[in-house]
């Protein structure tokens, strides 16, 4: 194959932007299964605050990264949440394919230095393999 495939890279890339840019505007708001088994045992009002009970989310904090730029699904200055959300996925999904992109980059120049040096240990053979006429008018 010695084509790059870089039609399916960048339709790759355009794909994942457009999933990221927009359609990340419409997921559910509604708490996945781990916050909602997090919840068991709890009272919770119709803004998903706990109002009593007990249980594991109670002991809930604040990540050490809470007020990073792209913290929270947004950017952090922008005030139209549809316009945050979809620019903090477009960064991440940017800078997911500059990392993995650098990262293949590296390692495809570390393997082996060129195909002719497996070709030239083969051809430097001084004898070359005896085929089975030559054996038998040795053996005369």
């Amino acid at each position: 194959m010695s084509k790059r495939p870089w039609g399916f890279v960048v339709g790759g890339l355009l794909v994942a932007l457009l999933l990221a840019g927009v359609v990340s505007n419409y997921a559910s708001s509604h708490p996945d299964g781990l916050d909602s088994s997090l919840l068991k045992g709890c009272t919770v009002d119709a803004e998903g605050e706990i109002t009593g009970g007990s249980c594991p989310a109670q002991q809930e904090r604040d990540h050490e990264l809470a007020d990073s730029p792209l913290a929270d699904y947004g950017v952090r200055g922008l005030d139209n949440d549809f316009l945050s959300t979809g620019l903090s996925g477009v960064l991440g999904v940017l800078l997911t394919f500059a990392v993995g992109g650098g990262v293949f980059w590296l390692l495809r120049r570390r393997g082996p230095q060129s195909p002719t040096a497996d070709v030239q240990s083969t051809t430097a053979d001084p004898q070359p393999p005896a085929d089975d006429a030559s054996r038998v008018a040795r053996s005369r």
